[in-house]
């Protein structure tokens, strides 16, 4: 099959080009940047460079494919995120239109069945939504939980203030997934090895941040490491800090809201979602390899 796979050589789609290249398939991988070319070709996979916002580039590159698997590149300095998500989602919708291509799998997220209170995650709805308005194609949403590489964000906090904390901590169960276990489960969907579904969550672990800060820190050799709960205005100063605009920082901590409450993942817990094989302990020694050389 001729596979279209958008994402360059980002944290999944880079697994997913080698997966999907180990079975066999011809793969084009779009870029945005040049240098990446050579990187991709070193792979065994095409590079098709260009833009996911020029409509042209994609039908172009997406004409004669028999699958194309989309992911929005993620974009902080986009001060509307909901409006950057429609953006490229309509992107995407035109050239599957125009090439005619009948395949498509799209990388969404948890909390993507919810039209608004997610902060940046209401942006996949309206991804989610635009690509359903596609009449004659076959399309499969990936629903991932929380990244595991999102905790290295907290790995500066950690070194200055010797605790974990966000909006969400402590009790609250957080659904975790890792890069590869979510780009077998695209590979597996592109492929059709395990049937086709509409929409398909991916997660590889599940446990209390309590628990998660004591493995990390375990790992780090801070075994008394805290995840605490912080008062939402110290939330949003951190954020104001960093340099984050408002707009970013409230949909942030709207996120952050939805993750403690426990809506984000509603819907999650209606399925019976297998966990991956890559479990947090795993994980650990990845967050202690950057904890130690940062």
């Amino acid at each position: 099959m001729k596979i279209i796979v958008t994402g360059s050589l980002g944290h999944i789609s880079s697994l997913l080009a080698i997966k999907l290249l180990s079975m066999g398939q011809s793969v084009t991988l779009i870029s945005s940047k040049q240098e990446k070319a050579k990187d991709i070709e070193a792979l065994g996979a095409s590079a098709a460079i260009g833009s996911v916002e020029d409509r042209q580039f994609l039908a172009s590159t997406f004409a004669g494919a028999d699958v194309v698997y989309c992911m929005i590149p993620p974009n902080f300095s986009a001060v509307d995120q909901g409006a950057y998500y429609e953006r490229i989602a309509h992107s995407y919708a035109e050239a599957i239109r125009v090439a005619g291509v009948k395949r498509v799998v799209h990388l969404s997220s948890y909390g993507a069945h919810l039209p608004a209170g997610t902060g940046i995650i209401a942006g996949s709805y309206k991804a989610e939504q635009i690509l359903n308005a596609i009449s004659g194609i076959s399309l499969t949403h990936i629903r991932p939980a929380y990244f595991y590489y999102n905790l290295l964000s907290f790995i500066p906090m950690i070194k200055s203030l010797g605790y974990i904390g966000s909006l969400y901590g402590e009790e609250d169960l957080l659904a975790m997934a890792a890069p590869d276990d979510i780009a077998t489960a695209i590979a597996a969907e592109i492929t059709q090895i395990e049937g086709m579904n509409k929409v398909r969550y991916v997660a590889s672990d599940e446990r209390t941040c309590t628990e998660i800060a004591s493995i990390l820190g375990q790992a780090i050799g801070k075994p008394d490491l805290k995840w605490h709960i912080s008062p939402e205005e110290q939330v949003l100063q951190a954020l104001r800090y960093q340099g984050i605009s408002e707009e970013l920082a409230q949909s942030l901590v709207e996120l952050a809201r939805a993750t403690h409450s426990g809506m984000l993942r509603e819907d999650f817990d209606k399925q019976n979602v297998q966990p991956g094989k890559v479990k947090l302990e795993a994980f650990a020694e990845t967050f202690s390899s950057i904890y130690q050389g940062s």
